[in-house]
């Protein structure tokens, strides 16, 4: 019940004006962002490298229904990988993006244009682009672009969220060689129409997704935190033959920071999803709707304790 209040008040207007002007708010917001600046950004991104950490990072905002700003956001990328570039990641740092807020709202066009020039700026560094995944309403619109991006950047990934039921026939879809596709468990509030609802069901449903991707020809990039996924990744590894370094983990900045470090020195890829910027709200609320301890954490620190 908290969580799905939690997801419908990152939504509404109201309850981001007053949570955003709200300034404990900020304070308790730096653990699960980066900051507000590119050089925030890169300082994080510098620090997650030196601990043997991969990144994907994320210039926070979605949802734009103005030409400008999606164009604004698009150049907020390209400055960002101008930044990162001389840390010399190459594919160990890569960039999400939201589709929505480089124009999907508007014109798929006009967000494959600009999706377009975010990957020849990131391959232009050795890098690569993961499209993140929004609402439902998104999924047909995201993967066509996709397919579209994949012409002429095949490493283009995406983000599968398994709570839908349509998931896994696009885990089957998308599971051939080369594809990268992250999964997570999904973070909106979507109707009993077309997801899974409850912790256990969404549970099934993502270690079945995790099944179909990891018996493909593909490249599974598993977004958790819950160790009996891990551990099911290692199992289907070991069942079908998939060695250290054909699939990596991935894990949210800030969350879990100890088991992180575990995995990557036990010699997985692990990478670090790192947002930043000023429209943090939206990002915010769905972290603490996903996990109670996040909300326990927020409580304790606005309280000073």
């Amino acid at each position: 019940m908290l969580g799905q209040l939690l997801l419908a008040a990152s939504r509404s207007g109201a309850v981001r004006r007053a949570v955003s002007g709200f300034t404990p708010t900020k304070k308790v917001v730096k653990r699960f962002v980066a900051g507000e600046s590119v050089q925030e950004a890169r300082d994080a991104v510098e620090r997650l490298r030196d601990a043997r950490l991969a990144v994907t990072v994320d210039h926070l905002g979605e949802e734009t229904l103005d030409a400008r700003a999606a164009e604004a956001t698009a150049g907020a990328y390209l400055t960002l990988l101008r930044a990162i570039r001389p840390l010399g990641l190459g594919s160990r740092g890569e960039v999400s993006v939201k589709l929505s807020a480089v124009g999907q709202r508007l014109d798929d066009t006009m967000a494959l244009e600009h999706a377009r020039e975010i990957c020849a700026a990131a391959a232009a560094g050795g890098s690569t682009v993961t499209l993140d995944m929004e609402d439902h309403t998104t999924v047909d619109s995201t993967l066509s672009i996709l397919r579209k991006l994949r012409e002429d950047h095949p490493a283009t990934g995406v983000a599968i969220q398994a709570y839908l039921f349509r998931s896994e026939q696009d885990c089957r879809d998308l599971a051939s060689e080369g594809s990268r596709v992250r999964l997570v468990k999904g973070a909106y509030r979507e109707p009993a129409s077309v997801a899974h609802q409850g912790r256990a069901a969404v549970d099934r449903a993502y270690a079945r997704c995790l099944r179909i991707l990891m018996a493909g020809q593909g490249y599974p990039m598993v977004a958790t935190h819950d160790d009996r996924m891990i551990a099911i990744t290692e199992l289907l590894a070991d069942r079908f033959g998939r060695a250290i370094g054909d699939h990596e983990f991935q894990m949210l900045y800030g969350i879990r920071t100890d088991r992180q470090e575990a995995l990557a020195g036990a010699g997985h890829t692990v990478r670090v999803y790192v947002p930043y910027g000023d429209d943090w709200y939206g990002y915010f609320m769905r972290r603490l709707a996903e996990r109670p301890a996040n909300v326990a954490f927020f409580l304790r620190a606005l309280g000073g304790k």
